[in-house]
């Protein structure tokens, strides 16, 4: 515990991490003094939920298949890169939705908040690869504080031969964003999974909306956390789906959805 505390302090001093941090800690004050009620969300998302392995094979069967084929490969050699390093670098998340959306759009460019470890970053960078490596992703992180050179562990399961297709920024969100969009002339994948404010998700949705396209798909991880992806989705009468992940809810939403009513 004690080293925890030293490595945090003296990361926190470095690069713009303490502007970071403080913005963090900020948010989360404001937050809890404002947010809707987290049951309420919480019960929202239950009636709302639907099974995702069923929505997903209505849209081809085939290829989700291969998405779980494709992460429980992926599983299995991060596990064996984790159980070398010995850290507790947190979970995955549901990737194998990320691989199969990089495949289904045959996405260009994809743009993700969240990295940590690197599991949905090796899953798109997969999928990208299959669709024969004409893609990019690009992605948004802040390092793990409480260990020693925290910028080497973010994505740190991600293969080699899969980093000429990656931009990692991990300055924070508000840093990383504005420069991943002078690269991306559109998004056609965006999942934020970083932030998980209702100030930090308004920005990032609100910063990337001219890079999106009418086919652009977006997922956003733990929305029962606040009400930020139920006001966004009722506010703009957006077509949408959510799923049950591990007693969490995953949001998406995209155009395409109109042709599913």
């Amino acid at each position: 515990m004690f080293e925890k505390v030293l490595n945090i302090g003296a990361n926190s001093m470095r690069r713009r991490n303490f502007s970071v941090m403080l913005n963090k800690v900020a948010l989360r004050i404001k937050e809890q003094k404002s947010k809707e009620s987290q049951e309420d969300v919480l019960d929202w998302c239950k009636r709302q939920a639907q099974p995702y392995e069923v929505f997903l094979k209505d849209l081809d069967e085939g290829l989700w298949q291969e998405a779980v084929n494709a992460c429980r490969s992926i599983e299995q050699e991060a596990q064996k890169k984790l159980s070398v390093l010995g850290l507790d670098l947190g979970g995955g998340g549901h990737y194998p939705i990320l691989y199969f959306f990089t495949r289904y759009l045959n996405a260009l460019c994809v743009v993700e908040t969240g990295v940590a470890a690197g599991w949905s970053s090796q899953a798109i960078l997969t999928a990208i690869q299959k669709n024969g490596g004409a893609g990019h992703l690009y992605s948004s992180d802040f390092p793990y504080f409480r260990y020693k050179n925290p910028e080497k562990l973010v994505g740190y399961i991600v293969d080699d031969t899969l980093k000429g297709m990656w931009d990692l920024y991990i300055d924070g969100d508000r840093n990383n964003l504005p420069l991943i969009l002078q690269k991306a002339d559109r998004i056609d994948l965006f999942h934020y999974d970083s932030d998980k404010s209702y100030d930090g998700r308004t920005y990032a949705l609100d910063i990337i909306k001219p890079k999106l396209t009418p086919e652009s798909v977006i997922i956003f991880d733990d929305i029962q956390d606040n009400s930020h992806f139920k006001d966004f989705v009722e506010s703009a009468g957006v077509p949408y789906r959510i799923f049950e992940f591990e007693g969490k809810y995953l949001g998406l939403t995209s155009p395409f959805l109109e042709k599913m009513k």
